[in-house]
């Protein structure tokens, strides 16, 4: 497993004591909470693949306030809560409902269960008399699952005042990469213990607290980082350029109508365009293609044709830098073949030789270069004595992975203001030195 890379995404209220008039003009009264990239797979996988990093984000719940660390998911709509209970060991972090004044279960003839469901897979259900609770069942493509009652308790982000949301109070969670009740099976109080969903569904956290625009930067490696909610925008980077949010308001089979999905309309290697038609990067008849960007995945997925040309070109410029891996078997995560041999010495003087890669947007591109390319697999060596480690490029086949759409991953996002404008129906990229940025706020430690 790779190493934990801790981005003390710290993040103050308006209201704030602490804040600076500076600081707070520059935020426009948003929220700022602390967010870390985390070495912990989301409970709440959404690919057959197992998730080896994660965007988390601590908050407070309940009465008195229970500090509990969540996975930061854009992709995801209810957010829920591992919590003490029967079922799996938990680890220490869960929550604790019956510690919490404010804490209440929802009852399955209410509103909120009968029809406030309506954009989850699985909407909530009663459980069988004579319990009158109101359930949640979530499953995801990896086998993974997590069972519990739908609830209602305060969430206290920052330093701002506490605000009432519903979440999935879960008791049962099995994951298909270890086993329940943690990260990988492991009983650990610095592992995630739920997941803050964020996308545009009616039980979205996003939806519920009525944020209309929320901005993340995260810094490359170790070093911090910034996630703002809410607020009138940031003056932390150059202007952004904006993609507009594809609607389609018929409901499709494939197509995801609550995620933040954009339209791709090219994919450069260097300063070249791929030859890829673009019937292939836009959603057909079924709603399959959509772009969708997700904090909730940690690399970049591309359908087969693009992923093809991209992984061919890519392989083709950098082959006099990169040793071909050589074994067509070797598949990581099963998703990534574009595979690599070398030691990181070599590694490390090729990557800013690397060609750009741009995902280029309708109106906006995420460019992706130098080490952010390549990813060294965990535990594989090759050569004599181990000299060589594996590394593979960062791109992978969502066909390979399961998935029927474009995906642009948090591991791509690194170094980029990104802004969900809800209120314009937009995302908004502009580089940036998120370090730079929150050392400005006068927190970069």
């Amino acid at each position: 497993m790779p190493r934990i890379i801790l981005l003390c995404l710290f993040l103050l209220a308006h209201a704030a004591a602490s804040a600076s008039a500076e600081g707070e003009a520059r935020f426009g009264g948003g929220i700022l909470l602390p967010l870390r990239v985390q070495a912990a797979p989301p409970p709440a996988n959404k690919l057959r693949f197992r998730h080896d990093v994660s965007l988390t984000v601590s908050v407070a719940v309940g009465t008195p306030p229970q500090n509990v660390t969540m996975v930061l998911d854009t992709g995801s709509e209810l957010s829920w809560l591992l919590c003490n209970g029967t079922g799996a060991p938990r680890p220490a972090a869960a929550f604790d409902a019956l510690a919490s004044s404010t804490y209440a279960a929802v009852r399955c003839r209410s509103p909120e269960c009968q029809w406030r469901g309506r954009d989850l897979p699985v909407p909530p259900f009663c459980a069988a008399p004579p319990s009158d609770s109101c359930r949640v069942s979530l499953a995801y493509a990896d086998a993974s699952s997590a069972d519990g009652v739908l609830a209602a308790d305060t969430f206290l982000l920052g330093g701002g005042p506490p605000v009432p949301a519903l979440f999935g109070c879960v008791t049962s969670y099995y994951s298909a990469t270890g086993g329940g009740g943690g990260s990988n099976g492991t009983d650990s109080s610095e592992a995630a213990t739920g997941l803050l969903g964020m996308n545009r569904g009616s039980l979205s956290f996003v939806t519920q607290t009525a944020t209309r625009r929320f901005v993340y930067c995260i810094a490359q490696g170790d070093g911090p980082g910034l996630l703002v909610l809410g607020g009138d925008g940031l003056a932390l980077a150059p202007q952004l350029n904006y993609t507009p949010l594809i609607e389609i308001p018929q409901p499709l089979p494939y197509f995801d109508r609550v995620a933040y999905s954009v339209q791709l309309e090219g994919i450069r290697v260097g300063a070249a365009l791929l030859p890829i038609p673009k019937s292939v990067l836009a959603p057909d008849h079924t709603g399959a293609g959509q772009t969708m960007v997700d904090s909730g995945t940690q690399f970049t997925f591309l359908r087969a044709d693009a992923y093809a040309a991209l992984k061919a070109e890519f392989t083709s410029r950098t082959r006099a830098l990169l040793a071909p891996l050589g074994e067509p078997g070797f598949v990581f995560q099963g998703a990534f073949d574009a595979c690599f041999r070398a030691p990181e010495a070599r590694v490390a003087a090729a990557c800013p030789r690397l060609p750009e890669v741009g995902l280029v947007l309708r109106g906006a591109e995420v460019a992706v270069a130098g080490e952010r390319l390549l990813y060294r697999v965990p535990g594989e060596r090759r050569g004599e004595g181990g000299a060589e480690a594996v590394w593979c490029l960062t791109f992978g086949s969502s066909d390979m992975a399961g998935m029927s759409a474009y995906v642009i991953g948090h591991h791509h996002q690194q170094n980029v203001l990104v802004e969900y404008d809800l209120q314009n129906g937009r995302v908004g990229f502009a580089p940036a030195r998120c370090d730079l940025a929150t050392e400005r706020l006068g927190s970069g430690a």
